[in-house]
């Protein structure tokens, strides 16, 4: 297998404005950027505005590892303004952002077509525009990728239809524990989580679901296995964008020839390091610490 599998992210592309000023964000570009970090090829499919944040955010992204697919359009780049309790972040997302209006492309449409995994969510289909995009892409994506939906309820902009939708392409579904309690109401059903996960898995007919219940546990249910794994105690410092650490970490291990016991052990690692940095996209130490 490749050690640098390609990888894209389909979807929002933003500043993260934090109490401390801006740092890049948005989930599927966050889960390309760790796994770029790790050694695979990874590819940001977005669009930012014609201005100087959007410039600003093209500059940052040149000094990583993570090759842009990324646009520009008549739309202001996108900003989220982040407010910490404890480390945990609430967002607040700027509407009629740049990449709410994705256009399709022939590069985007060449990178799905060839790509090892994509990874996507609801967010970025809040505007007929991107969510138009999206599904296209993923209607032309390669048969034998990993297709890694991650449901990322963010304020209004989800609804039944649109996860039902969503999953009919995925092939791995990642879902954390507060999440679950939305899709529980949503579904009208009053079952253990455990019963859900395994519910999705078979309905779906998935490869893979990943459950992750904050500083309690993950599990990574596979079709004949279930994997499960106590999260580490560390010095918090925050956790924006450890969930997507640990998606690219899970799909860089995977597609590496990992076995799921040990793929899931390393992205647990990863989304801990991430926890003891600030943002979404800090900077890989030459090795990375061990926590389990």
């Amino acid at each position: 297998m490749s050690q640098h599998p390609l990888i894209v992210g389909i979807g929002e592309l933003l500043w993260d404005r934090l109490p401390g000023g801006k740092r890049v964000g948005g989930a599927p570009a966050n889960v390309v950027y760790h796994a770029s970090c790790l050694g695979a090829e990874g590819y940001a499919v977005s669009a930012v505005g014609n201005d100087r944040l959007g410039d600003e955010l093209l500059e940052a992204i040149s000094e990583t590892n993570l090759h842009p697919a990324i646009e520009k359009v008549n739309y202001p780049t996108g900003i989220v303004h982040v407010k910490l309790s404890y480390g945990i972040p609430e967002y607040e997302f700027v509407e009629n952002s740049a990449w709410d209006y994705i256009p399709l492309t022939d590069n985007a449409l060449t990178l799905v077509k060839k790509a090892d995994a994509i990874c996507y969510g609801t967010l970025a289909s809040r505007h007929e525009v991107s969510h138009n995009t999206i599904i296209t892409l993923l209607k032309h994506s390669n048969p034998s990728s990993l297709r890694l939906f991650d449901i990322n309820l963010r304020a209004e902009y989800y609804s039944k239809q649109l996860i039902t939708e969503l999953m009919t392409y995925a092939n791995i579904f990642k879902i954390n524990s507060d999440e679950a309690v939305i899709l529980k109401s949503m579904l009208d059903m009053d079952m253990p989580d455990d019963d859900l996960c395994r519910m999705i898995m078979e309905k779906y007919s998935l490869k893979y679901l990943i459950y992750t219940n904050g500083s309690v546990s993950s599990s990574i249910y596979s079709e004949n296995k279930v994997s499960t794994l106590k999260t580490p105690h560390i010095r918090v410092s925050d956790t924006i964008g450890a969930g997507d650490a640990f998606s690219g970490a899970f799909l860089y291990y995977t597609l590496t020839g990992y076995s799921l016991d040990d793929a899931h052990h390393m992205a647990v690692n990863i989304s801990a390091f991430v926890c003891t940095q600030s943002g979404a996209w800090p900077k890989y130490p030459a090795e990375l610490p061990h926590y389990i």
